[in-house]
């Protein structure tokens, strides 16, 4: 009876076992047959870039001067509208000039009285009617005489107060009335040129080596004449119109940031840059001639941090290599190691792919490179 039993559940086993074979085997006919994913790829070539750096910064006035009298008196006129542009040498104000004009006439009227006696004592001493002393004493007394004119005349012009420099002149602190006295503390009013206009830009100074160390090394070339070359973006976002220039870099770093502090200078003849304006400066570092970028949306990173892509071989299999990051360049990395030129890196259908799977490699659709590339003809310049 057992026998039998058991015979029975044997016989039932056979057809299921044939069915299980027969389903698997569908199952690889079907994977067998499913077509390759398709991915999308971006071919990284190597080729001449001219490297950046964004840094922020804030305009500063070309030259500030303050306005002060050198003359004590009375304000009797102000000669200019406020927020106004000036010209050196324009008058500004007007000094009363009634008592410096009368020690003019009176330095004046000692001046011809000493000329008059030194002029006589010269023939008188021809003849020895006077001692030489005497003669001595009527020469130092006429350039003494002399000086005093000069001094006067000088301050019946400081009644005139003049623009030191061509700018843009702001409010007046004093009015028509007002006592003015030399040397005072309160200026008058403040002469700004705003055209050209410095951007003062902080570098960290590690940066500041490794691109002195990028530059000794051959790694980087110097771009020729527009090494020194700047570009600004303003605060909104928008691009200023003209070129800057490099001026300087400060010769002491700030112990408290680690920085070295940037000059450049900017064209600004429609005074669209204002003193103390928050702006980011491109300073351009040299060209890398063999630089390898790859799009950012085909970098990926795993729990430890570690960048890597997923590359397309000759077989069109993937495989997953880690790389070395550089930087960032607009919208891509900028490669180290991991990547040679030629090779295509999955940048769409990333969630398709895993390692030895073959796929099929189309140009990809959702990559477009913002980055400056320098003429391979200008690649090398010194």
């Amino acid at each position: 009876m057992i026998h039998r039993k058991a015979k029975s559940r044997a016989w039932h086993s056979v057809p299921l076992a044939a069915l299980l074979l027969a389903g698997c085997a569908e199952s690889d006919k079907a994977q067998t047959a499913a077509p390759a994913p398709e991915v999308g790829v971006y071919r990284v070539e190597a080729q001449p870039l001219m490297l950046t750096t964004d840094l922020p910064g804030r305009t500063s006035a070309y030259r500030i001067a303050e306005v002060r009298p050198q003359v004590t008196g009375i304000l009797q006129r102000r000669l200019f509208a406020e927020g106004t542009e000036v010209k050196k040498g324009q008058q500004l104000y007007q000094i009363d000039p009634r008592t410096y004009e009368a020690r003019l006439a009176r330095a004046e009227a000692n001046l011809t009285t000493a000329e008059n006696l030194a002029q006589r004592y010269e023939r008188l001493l021809k003849t020895s009617a006077v001692s030489r002393q005497q003669y001595d004493d009527a020469m130092a007394a006429w350039k003494q005489a002399q000086a005093e004119v000069q001094v006067a005349r000088i301050d019946v012009q400081y009644t005139k107060v003049l623009a030191p420099i061509s700018g843009r002149i702001g409010r007046s602190v004093v009015t028509e009335g007002a006592l003015v006295t030399n040397g005072q503390a309160q200026e008058l009013a403040t002469v700004t040129q705003l055209d050209p206009i410095y951007v003062d830009v902080n570098q960290p100074i590690t940066k500041l080596l490794d691109l002195r160390r990028a530059l000794e090394s051959g790694r980087l070339q110097r771009s020729g004449d527009n090494q020194a070359e700047v570009s600004l973006t303003l605060d909104d976002g928008s691009a200023y119109p003209l070129p800057g220039t490099l001026k300087f870099s400060e010769v002491s770093v700030d112990p408290t940031t680690g920085s070295v502090t940037l000059r450049a200078e900017f064209p600004n003849p429609d005074r669209k840059l204002l003193p103390g304006m928050f702006v980011h400066a491109l300073l351009k570092e040299g060209t890398q001639q063999d630089a390898l970028l790859v799009p950012q949306q085909a970098l990926s990173r795993d729990s430890r941090g570690v960048p890597s892509v997923w590359v397309v071989k000759v077989d069109n299999s993937v495989e997953l290599r880690e790389v070395e990051t550089l930087r960032t360049v607009g919208n891509a990395w900028l490669i180290g190691k991991g990547i040679q030129s030629g090779e295509q890196v999955v940048t769409e259908g990333i969630h398709r792919v895993r390692s030895g799977v073959t796929v099929k490699p189309v140009a990809a659709e959702n990559v477009d490179l913002v980055a400056e590339f320098a003429p391979k003809s200008d690649a090398v310049l010194n």
